[in-house]
């Protein structure tokens, strides 16, 4: 099974693409891809948003997931922020839609939790626990964007094999 990852953003939207193979033991996870899509703070909203659905189109295409998972939004002080990366996810949703994917979403706390057994961890921690998943010791940093944002969209995928099959026994 391929899943996409999904960290929405108007200026850095993460994406993580894994591999999930169940066998009678455990579950393997394979990184397949990841990065960041960047946008310029000096383009309008309506093409930032345009250029995120561009892009998410083709790696979709690209990487042919069989679903889309998705961190869902936390609405905390800066109800600006908030409405930008509820934008971005629109655009995620949309793309997903696009191709007919299942989407499914997690919040931020109850990944850092299945991750890394605290909803409080930092992003220091939750790049550790998507390594030791991986089977990785570094992740490089993606050529634009943040590894932050990229991890998290591994985090979320991560998350979703663990979920979806029971058990912590994952090997990478």
């Amino acid at each position: 099974m391929i899943i996409f990852g999904v960290d929405p953003g108007t200026a850095t939207t993460g994406y993580g693409v894994i591999k999930s193979q169940k066998s009678e033991v455990r579950s393997q996870i394979e990184l397949v891809d990841y990065g960041c899509i960047v946008t310029s703070k000096d383009v309008e909203m309506p093409l930032r948003l345009y250029s995120i659905q561009k892009e998410l189109k083709g790696l979709l295409r690209k990487h042919n997931p069989d679903c889309v998972i998705v961190e869902q939004l936390f609405f905390g002080i800066n109800s600006r922020t908030a409405m930008t990366v509820g934008q971005a996810r629109g655009v995620v949703l949309s793309a997903a839609g696009h191709y007919r994917l299942p989407v499914f979403e997690y919040q931020g706390l109850h990944v850092k939790s299945v991750l890394t057994g605290s909803g409080k961890a930092d992003k220091k921690q939750i790049q550790k626990s998507v390594m030791k998943y991986l089977g990785k010791r570094k992740l490089k940093k993606p050529a634009k964007g943040y590894l932050d944002d990229a991890a998290d969209a591994l985090a979320v995928a991560i998350c979703h094999v663990i979920k979806n099959t029971g058990s912590k026994s994952i090997k990478g």
